[in-house]
């Protein structure tokens, strides 16, 4: 290779930087028990362990700091990444915890980051949240774009896609899940226990299916039923997948 062309090759690019939007859940903290924190996670992640297992999570603290609530960084991310989450940043912080995060090599982000734009929220409180009616029927949640792999959606009520969701994608919703298209991804119903809750979808191609916890893998899926019109509910803690 002449002088001319090693030089070509040298300055030739091998990476670039591009901003994007990822979805990325909050771990919104509005009280600083620790060990109430850590029990409420396991709670929540007991729900959905597939949804969580190595999900990047970034921690909320503005509620805490508009209570003037102090919180041990290290200890909070340690409960996190015990419980099998990995702490990519904080954000809402005080002065004091975003110097913390940073000496622990923890990005710190700003409150109104877009990160976590249609990422899953968990809220860990230490008081109920009397601004909802227990009796409150969420509405549903009606997409009409596909779900891209690697994104993840979360609806309080039901969740309605008019399109496909792709493979490496995760859909979550505490009520019924509708996909009309093919359904590639994950996707998990009732995870907040709700065991009455279902799934449709035209096209099962799941990698995952659950309800209230209960799931099956992609291996677990009868070929009888791939690719296929499906209606999926609970039974004596059973999925119980039907052709429609």
């Amino acid at each position: 290779m002449s002088t001319d062309d090693q030089t070509t090759a040298y300055n030739a690019p091998v990476l670039e930087f591009k901003s994007g939007s990822f979805s990325v859940p909050a771990l919104i903290l509005s009280g600083n028990d620790l060990q109430l924190i850590e029990q409420q996670l396991q709670d929540k992640i007991r729900l959905a362990p597939e949804f969580f297992k190595n999900s990047p999570v970034i921690i909320d603290l503005k509620e805490l700091t508009r209570q003037s609530l102090n919180i041990d960084i290290a200890l909070i991310t340690e409960i996190a990444r015990k419980l099998g989450l990995l702490p990519i940043g904080i954000r809402g912080g005080t002065l004091q915890q975003n110097k913390e995060a940073l000496d622990l090599r923890i990005p710190v982000y700003s409150n109104n980051s877009r990160t976590t734009a249609t990422g899953t929220q968990i809220a860990t409180q230490t008081t109920p949240d009397v601004s909802q009616k227990k009796d409150a029927v969420p509405t549903a949640m009606v997409i009409t774009q596909p779900i891209r792999s690697g994104q993840r959606l979360y609806a309080h009520g039901d969740l309605v896609i008019l399109a496909q969701v792709s493979a490496g994608a995760e859909i979550l919703a505490e009520g019924n899940i509708h996909v009309y298209g093919a359904l590639r991804g994950r996707a998990l119903a009732g995870v907040q226990g709700n065991t009455d809750a279902r799934i449709f979808c035209t096209h099962l191609q799941a990698e995952l299916i659950s309800i209230a916890g209960n799931y099956k893998i992609s291996e677990d899926l009868a070929k009888t039923i791939y690719n296929k019109p499906v209606h999926i509910y609970l039974k004596d803690y059973t999925l119980v997948i039907k052709e429609l």
